[in-house]
């Protein structure tokens, strides 16, 4: 069933006034008092930003942000020229979590502070949908940093491309076999509509991975939809 609808999206709406109300001045309070886009905008003029980060680990109450990057999608085309990349110094000893995510304690050490990488990623969020693969613990990270940091948490309209994968491999009617987790991950999922394999550990490539794979699935997924699409479609 797709759903459009209006208490949802007043529900968002009120919470985003409220953490606005919360947060202090700043990038924060900035990023909430710009409207997020309706949930009944159109697919094809949404205005999403990619966000890939890049952690300590899988827990956002006691690991940080070490590498953020982001790809803006206006109108169903990516913005290459509008993408951005920084290496975060979290204010914390990174430890031996490099083999997660592929920066040396040098590199994270010379990155920008914790705050002036949330300044800059809100200012590109602005007015857009956050979209992510696992949307939802990107924006777990991003929150409790912003709380670390600004006082209030990060409320954002969001897109997941691992549900959207969900839906892909359920079929039309939701009725094909359940899939293998295996089969949901970033490569996987981009590999089954031929796209292109980037290297590993690289945020900005993550992101522009990740902008690339929603392209697809969402033209999929618009084939079968008996109407166009919109955010409260693809939100899931």
């Amino acid at each position: 069933m797709i759903w459009r609808g209006g208490a949802r999206g007043g529900r968002e709406a009120r919470r985003r006034e409220a953490a606005a109300r919360r947060a202090p001045a700043g990038p924060l309070r900035d990023h909430l008092t710009v409207p997020a886009p309706a949930r009944g905008t159109p697919v094809a003029e949404l205005p999403l930003l990619a966000v890939d980060l890049e952690t300590t680990g899988l827990d956002p109450g006691r690991d940080r942000i070490v590498a953020i990057a982001w790809v803006p999608i206006d109108r169903l085309g990516v913005v290459l020229g509008g993408a951005g990349r920084l290496v975060v110094r979290p204010g914390s000893d990174v430890g031996e979590s490099a083999t997660l995510h592929g920066l040396t304690d040098d590199a994270v050490a010379a990155g920008v502070r914790s705050g002036e990488a949330l300044a800059r990623l809100l200012g590109a969020l602005a007015g857009r949908v956050l979209l992510a693969h696992h949307a939802g613990l990107e924006a777990g990270f991003i929150s409790a940093e912003c709380a670390r940091v600004f006082g209030s948490p990060f409320v954002p309209p969001s897109v997941d491309t691992m549900r959207l994968q969900r839906r892909v491999l359920e079929g039309p009617l939701g009725t094909g076999p359940e899939p293998a987790g295996g089969e949901l991950r970033l490569a996987a999922a981009r590999q089954r509509f031929g796209l292109p394999r980037y290297r590993a550990h690289d945020p900005l490539a993550d992101a522009l991975g990740c902008a690339e794979l929603y392209l697809a699935q969402v033209a999929e997924l618009a084939l079968r939809s008996r109407t166009p699409l919109t955010l409260a479609d693809v939100s899931g």
